[in-house]
């Protein structure tokens, strides 16, 4: 009876790699016959798509985004050329740069009509007249400053701190109107949602 020789270090070595070429060519199979779908245009990076005309389209008579409706406006936002994604509908298409992939939405604010400039001249040159107040809506608060004079020019001084910080505004809880791109106040708040970061001592 003749004896069995043991597997060489060469024989197990080819079993190896012949597993190994079995699995890379299963992972292989496996990736081509299900390809990962392309992400939505909403999930794609910042430089991947332009917004058209690279910003809102404002209406010059409030001074805010088109359309702006509940504190939002949606803006058209054009994938870059050859972008494949799924549009605001659904389908996949490539992108050449013209077509509207999705709207994304920006932060708008409520105006009714009353100019921020408008208010702080008002409060300079006519404060002591109480002429401020009437144009904001606050009706009882500039009669009692043109009977006494803009409180003796106390009330007025502190009028016009007041507006000019955009403290004091409308009486119908509207914002100013500001030059879009001007120098708007933007006021922090915190609340419990606010992420806070912790403080670090060195």
């Amino acid at each position: 009876m003749a004896a069995r020789l043991p597997a060489g270090p060469g024989r197990r070595g080819g079993e190896l790699e012949a597993l190994f070429l079995l699995l890379l060519w299963f992972a292989a199979a496996d990736a081509a016959a299900s390809p990962e779908p392309p992400p939505k245009c909403e999930e794609l990076r910042l430089g991947q798509y332009p917004e058209r005309g690279r910003g809102p389209k404002i209406d010059n008579s409030t001074q805010e985004p088109m359309n702006c409706t509940n504190h939002t406006a949606y803006v058209q936002c054009l994938p870059a050329p050859n972008i494949t994604c799924r549009d605001y509908l659904g389908i996949e298409k490539v992108f050449t740069g013209q077509e509207v992939g999705f709207y994304k939405p920006i932060a708008c604010r409520n105006v009714n009509g009353y100019s921020y400039k408008v208010a702080v001249a008002l409060s300079l040159f006519l404060g002591w007249l109480g002429a401020d107040r009437f144009y904001l809506g606050y009706p009882a608060l500039g009669l009692l400053k043109f009977c006494t004079v803009g409180f003796c020019g106390i009330g007025s001084l502190i009028d016009f701190i007041l507006i000019s910080m955009q403290i004091v505004g409308p009486s119908d809880g509207s914002s100013y109107i500001i030059d879009y791109y001007g120098a708007r106040l933007t006021r922090l708040t915190i609340t419990n949602t606010t992420f806070r970061k912790m403080q670090t001592y060195p």
